[in-house]
């Protein structure tokens, strides 16, 4: 589906042409044009590689998605994929933004993602002095923008990650939830850091030694997105040791609940085997013994039995077993 279709020049909208007429367009002006496509269909994308001559493999990569972001060059024009990330009811949902580059278009094609550009077409059309720059600054814009959404992500995993060190030591914890939340956390940091790590080489192509003709003029700006990643990747790396640590600890509080279960049923259990052996021996009835006919043996018994399991009880307590 096109989401919008406009030629600029000089930073500038001069048309709005449909993909039919983007050649036309292109051969009565001197800008460039910026066409944005969201879940196109295959004649979309096959009308729009004849209008722009767009390589068929990357073409067929755009219209196949489930690609790892990356950078490819095709002679003087370049095709980059780009994760889309968004927080959703079972962990991040994973879209994709491809983006095909030339010295006087830009395509962004979307898939699987409700977040769109429009933020950044508007932002790019506030600047016409960097847009006169052509398709290299709205490459940058269109990268710097999906960079930046993945802050807040990692702000929220970070987040969690602190409240549950704090609830962790918490008496009563249910650690068998404790251990579900870092294991999400873990899956979320996962699809993250694919998202990031091959973002950051994409991103170091396009400044520095050899830099793609489109891209010469914005490297400075390429260099600053590729700063923020290496920001998001330390965030990433810092938040994988910690939840590692969180487990680890997790699996320490759960050894010591059950080393204290296990103290309290020793601690009971000896406290009832002393009433039992006491009340064993009284109980044997042989002829012979003293107690029987004794008017305060059944007292004396119970009270024997009463001091031992007190005396016992306050041991227990002192141990802290109880």
């Amino acid at each position: 589906m096109l989401i919008n279709s406009a030629v600029y020049e000089d930073g500038r909208i001069v048309a709005e042409p449909g993909l039919e007429g983007v050649s036309e367009a292109l051969e009565s002006q001197s800008g460039f044009v910026w066409i944005a496509l969201r879940d196109p269909s295959d004649d979309e994308l096959q009308l729009l590689q004849r209008e722009l001559d767009l390589p068929p493999l990357a073409v067929e990569d755009a219209r196949k998605g489930l690609q790892r972001p990356k950078l490819e060059e095709y002679g003087d024009m370049l095709f980059a994929a780009m994760h889309l990330l968004e927080a959703g009811p079972d962990g991040l949902e994973v879209g994709e933004v491809h983006v095909f580059v030339g010295a006087r278009f830009i395509v962004s094609v979307r898939h699987r993602s409700d977040q769109g550009f429009l933020g950044v077409r508007d932002r790019a059309e506030r600047e016409p002095e960097l847009l006169r720059q052509g398709p290299g600054f709205v490459f940058y814009a269109l990268m710097d923008a999906v960079v930046d959404r993945y802050f807040p992500l990692i702000e929220a995993i970070e987040a969690e990650l602190d409240e549950l060190e704090t609830t962790m030591f918490q008496p009563r914890q249910d650690r068998q939830a404790v251990v579900e939340r870092l294991f999400s956390l873990k899956q979320r940091l996962t699809t993250l850091r694919h998202a990031v790590t091959p973002l950051l080489e994409v991103a170091s192509k396009l400044h520095g030694g050899r830099v793609p003709v489109v891209c010469k003029a914005m490297q400075d700006y390429f260099r600053d997105v590729y700063d923020h990643l290496l920001r998001i990747q330390a965030s990433i790396d810092a938040a994988r040791e910690t939840i590692i640590a969180a487990t680890q600890v997790n699996l320490t509080l759960v050894s010591i609940d059950e080393s204290l279960v296990t103290k309290r049923l020793a601690a009971w259990a000896a406290i009832f085997a002393a009433s039992t052996a006491l009340a064993g021996i009284w109980g044997m009835n042989f002829e012979k013994m003293p107690e029987l006919r004794w008017a305060f043996g059944y007292p004396m018994a119970l009270g024997v039995i009463a001091v031992v399991s007190g005396a016992l009880y306050w041991r227990f307590k002192r141990l802290g077993w109880l």
